[in-house]
């Protein structure tokens, strides 16, 4: 199992798939999909979902599989290119980093965000940020004219250049691991639902847009009317030096569970889950012999926080793994955390049967 989800996470962390720009992922998921025998389904939105009938409460069994990048802003007379930020993208972490400007498929460029010569830069310049606005990319052309010749246009999609590699200790470091870790284990959870002969009804979706202000689950989630919600995304690990203070999240210590989550930043929005959702992880994770981290967040804000308002209200919960390095051009999580999350939600889903109650005063 481990060995399939790692080599699902490395490949589609090798394809570009900037927020409403998902189609090169969806179509490679699909065609995962597809070999495993499990038909599947795409909306207008590009969200893509296989659905798997039962007897019980029904499930939406989700995670997305964007990611955060750039738009192309304006192109230079000398063939630089201007970018707008899509997404939470740090700004500290920019100066230096390669980039791909997604083209087309085979015809994609590469390119580097300018960093000003260390020899040019005054005392002031060494420890300053410098604001996104005035970054470019280098993409070693000298014209507009040479630019637009490859196809690139202001709204041209751009992303941090893909990368996927192997650390030790079963740890794989990266592009995108946010949320193609989530994508990898939901593929494995596909197999293992395509083989079971009882459970609830499980839409398992893989959703768009979540990066560009979580625009893509919602709209799935209103045609869906799902009674319960699953959200699959990172956890943010505390087990760093920079990280102290932020909670108890370990890395290689198992999946965890959501027990708060709020933006507090322009979005006031997130996710108390429901007791029904706690409970059932609780109890799956003591029973199965899985280790269960808690997380409670400021600053955190999911596909969860709309879904759980669709129809009269879903029982919701944010399911995930631990990753370092969130939202900078290579994020780190470990293979075992992913393997064991898939345990988790195959035992979990197991568990909700015809009779399973959402009443919240069976549990409170």
């Amino acid at each position: 199992m481990t060995t399939r989800i790692k080599q699902d996470l490395m490949d589609l962390m090798r394809i570009p798939g900037l927020s409403g720009h998902e189609d090169r992922v969806r179509r490679s998921i699909r065609n995962r999909l597809d070999d495993m025998g499990v038909p599947s389904r795409s909306d207008c939105l590009g969200n893509l979902v296989a659905d798997f009938p039962g007897e019980g409460p029904s499930v939406m069994l989700f995670t997305h599989m964007d990611q955060l990048g750039f738009i192309v802003r304006k192109i230079e007379g000398n063939g630089l290119l201007r970018l707008e930020r899509l997404g939470g993208v740090p700004e500290r972490a920019l100066a230096a980093q390669e980039v791909l400007v997604c083209v087309g498929e085979g015809r994609d460029i590469p390119g580097v965000i300018a960093n000003k010569s260390h020899h040019a830069t005054n005392t002031e310049e060494k420890y300053k940020v410098t604001p996104y606005r005035d970054l470019y990319v280098d993409i070693g052309m000298a014209s507009e004219d040479d630019v637009t010749n490859t196809g690139i246009r202001v709204g041209t999609p751009v992303v941090y250049a893909p990368r996927a590699v192997e650390l030790a200790g079963e740890r794989i470091m990266g592009t995108s691991v946010d949320d193609r870790a989530g994508c990898a284990v939901l593929l494995e959870v596909a197999r293992r639902l395509k083989n079971r002969t009882a459970g609830p009804p499980v839409h398992l979706a893989f959703t768009v847009q979540e990066e560009f202000n979580l625009r893509g689950a919602l709209p799935l989630a209103q045609t869906l009317q799902p009674d319960v919600a699953i959200q699959i995304d990172l956890l943010l690990a505390a087990d760093t030096p920079d990280m102290r203070g932020h909670g108890d999240i370990a890395l290689g210590g198992g999946p965890g569970i959501s027990l708060y989550s709020f933006h507090g930043r322009g979005t006031l929005n997130g996710v108390i889950p429901h007791p029904a959702m706690v409970h059932l992880f609780e109890q799956t994770a003591q029973s199965e012999g899985i280790p269960l981290q808690r997380s409670a967040q400021v600053g955190v804000l999911t596909d969860l926080s709309y879904v759980q308002h669709a129809g009269q209200g879903v029982a919701s919960i944010d399911v995930g793994f631990p990753m370092r390095y969130s939202h900078s051009a290579r994020e780190l999580c470990d293979l075992c955390d992913l393997a064991q999350l898939a345990d988790l939600l195959d035992a979990a889903l197991q568990r909700i049967g015809p009779d399973f109650s959402l009443d919240r005063d069976d549990y409170t």
